[in-house]
């Protein structure tokens, strides 16, 4: 892992820019994930760090690690705790415009010919994004996602079945799902986590924001500063 996905360093966290396509989890093919990256990124420090949360394989984006087990406890419990805020940006494969709040709760469901996936479910889990279209281009729409809880697909699920619009190249609840060919055969999914604040009492708060990823191309001139 290059020293320029480094976005934060201190003594108890490491905040990264997670590259599309590289697993948080080690897969079970056996493929490159986080955990190969993990001696590169110790800075000194005896232990591997420990990923805090996720982001999906074609996710890219701010990750945090922490550097320490004490650290990781106090880091999961802000997430518990709602003192985390998170920022994304994604195009969407379709026409959205104004902004509001995604309230969908999600569950998951697993079938023999598709696998396991996120659905809307009212006796699942809460689920709440708040978004706001920045600007459309060629039919599609780039839009910003500040989600308030942090469940398995949220994002992807909340625009596809929330907004109706799904994220350009989602392998799984986008257009390529359906017809066309498959998702991974273009630039990828067009989910990135741009931005992370992680409040810590007592101590000044992490703040991360990751570059606008090459694949969105000239998107990058919508993105507020």
């Amino acid at each position: 892992m290059h020293g320029d996905r480094v976005l934060f360093l201190d003594g108890e966290a490491l905040v990264i820019d997670k590259p599309a396509g590289l697993p948080v989890d080690k897969p079970r093919d056996g493929a490159i994930s986080l955990e190969n990256h993990l001696e590169s990124l110790r800075f000194g420090f005896q232990r591997w760090p420990t990923a805090v949360h996720r982001l999906d394989r074609d996710t890219s984006g701010c990750l945090l690690l922490a550097r320490n087990p004490k650290a990781a406890a106090r880091f999961q419990q802000a997430f518990e705790g709602g003192l985390v805020e998170k920022r994304y940006i994604a195009i969407l494969d379709g026409i959205v415009s104004g902004e509001g709040t995604v309230d969908m709760a999600l569950g998951k469901t697993s079938t023999a010919e598709d696998g396991w996936r996120m659905v809307p479910d009212p006796r699942g889990k809460s689920a709440r994004s708040h978004w706001r279209a920045l600007e459309q281009r060629d039919g599609r729409t780039l839009v910003e996602f500040k989600p308030e809880t942090g469940r398995t697909h949220q994002i992807r699920v909340h625009a596809a079945s929330g907004l109706g619009v799904p994220v350009v190249g989602d392998p799984v609840y986008g257009r390529a799902d359906r017809s066309g060919p498959p998702a991974r055969s273009g630039p990828g999914m067009m989910l990135h986590g741009v931005e992370l604040v992680v409040q810590r009492p007592g101590k000044e708060p992490i703040r991360a924001e990751a570059p606008f990823p090459e694949r969105f191309g000239a998107w990058d001139l919508a993105v507020p500063a």
